[in-house]
């Protein structure tokens, strides 16, 4: 899944030894969608990736994610997980980009109706 939005909030960066010994790393934002009606989302990026795409709060982007539930003690939980950023210039992203201009057709040339007699009738 993909979502658009700005950072928001930069949580500290948590780390760790796992049960197997194994060292881990997370980093958690908020990002914020620019809809008529914006949405915050809680995520993070986990491992490698905690490093790998680094951001900062003001930072416009594209995040991929997954989304993973689990229980534990009769409760559900909810992680976003990010697994790629790309930042966006945010001053194209917000500008709405000009419509190409038709081009107007020339005149065509006015049609001769006849003299210019003052006798002529209209026909109806």
């Amino acid at each position: 899944m993909e979502v658009e939005g700005r950072i928001i909030q930069k949580l500290d960066p948590v780390s760790g030894v796992s049960k197997a010994g194994n060292n881990w790393s997370k980093q958690e934002y908020v990002l914020e969608t620019q809809e008529a009606y914006p949405k915050k989302i809680f995520f993070s990026f986990f491992g490698d990736r905690a490093n790998q795409y680094p951001l900062n709060v003001g930072d416009t982007v594209k995040l991929s994610f997954d989304i993973d539930s689990h229980e534990f003690n009769g409760r559900w939980f909810t992680n976003i997980n990010g697994w790629k950023a790309e930042k966006i210039d945010a001053t194209a992203a917000g500008q709405p980009q000009p419509m190409a201009q038709p081009q107007a057709a020339p005149m065509p040339p006015m049609p001769d109706f006849g003299s210019s007699d003052s006798n002529d009738d209209l026909p109806f």
